[in-house]
């Protein structure tokens, strides 16, 4: 039991001063507005765990938070870099979302670490990300490492300021969570994101969300599971840092 976290992580979530406040409410087919309404919703709440959804739902979180907090810090877990400059195309997407919150200073890329990349990338996208400064742990990188070694880099790269949790359920691999949109195989197993998530000690998050889950393609509903333990060791997390507990 060596260097384990449990039992200790596993703080009484029921002390948090949460609510279930809903979905957000989008205009169908009007993507533009329905960024706005998001961030406008969001901005309406403290701190925030969103749940499910494309990952292009972090950059109106991100503006929303940019209001209260300025650049922060990022930890990201997806099997891609999400910095292109269009993706098919298209502008503004769950490919390109990272990109336009590093090029608006909603998130400090110096204090940025995506862990898990395994997806085919540009040249050129993955200089532009490096250059930016943000730090790449590719799969590989995690399964030559140790979960304590990958959270204890990505503690030192986000340091002591304000800092956002993304997590995209296909940086894990297929094999344990096959209900996403875009698998990519030689991913992060359950145990190793459990054990890295259990080591983000004393970051100072505000806030979360827990993408790119669709139960249509896992009748067994893994891939749910997964994302739901994952944002639970957060509110954990969030419990030993002394966040938005409940008064007396």
């Amino acid at each position: 039991m060596t260097g384990s976290t449990y039992p200790d992580l596993w703080q009484n979530v029921y002390d948090l001063d949460f609510s279930d406040v809903g979905n957000f409410v989008l205009k169908m087919g009007y993507l533009h507005d329905s960024l706005e309404m998001i961030e406008k919703q969001a901005d309406a709440n403290g701190h925030l765990i969103a749940l499910g959804g494309d990952h292009l739902v972090s950059l109106p979180l991100l503006r929303a938070l940019h209001k209260k907090h300025g650049p922060v810090g990022m930890i990201y877990f997806d099997a891609h870099v999400d910095t292109w400059d269009e993706n098919f195309g298209a502008p503004v997407t769950h490919g390109s979302n990272f990109r336009i919150a590093i090029n608006e200073g909603l998130v400090d890329p110096k204090r940025m670490v995506q862990i898990g990349i395994r997806c085919r990338v540009e040249p050129e996208v993955w200089k532009w990300t490096v250059d930016q400064g943000v730090t790449i742990i590719s799969a590989e990188e995690v399964h030559m490492s140790t979960p304590a070694e990958v959270a204890k880099r990505a503690q030192d790269i986000v340091g002591d300021g304000k800092t956002y949790l993304t997590f995209d359920i296909d940086g894990l691999d297929p094999s344990v969570a096959p209900g996403t949109g875009t698998p990519e195989i030689g991913g992060l197993h359950s145990w190793q994101a459990r054990g890295i998530m259990t080591r983000l000690k004393n970051i100072d998050f505000i806030g979360m969300d827990l993408v790119e889950v669709a139960p249509a393609y896992d009748v067994g509903e893994i891939s749910a599971l997964a994302g739901a333990t994952m944002a639970s060791i957060y509110m954990s997390l969030l419990v030993e840092h002394g966040v938005g507990l409940k008064a007396g």
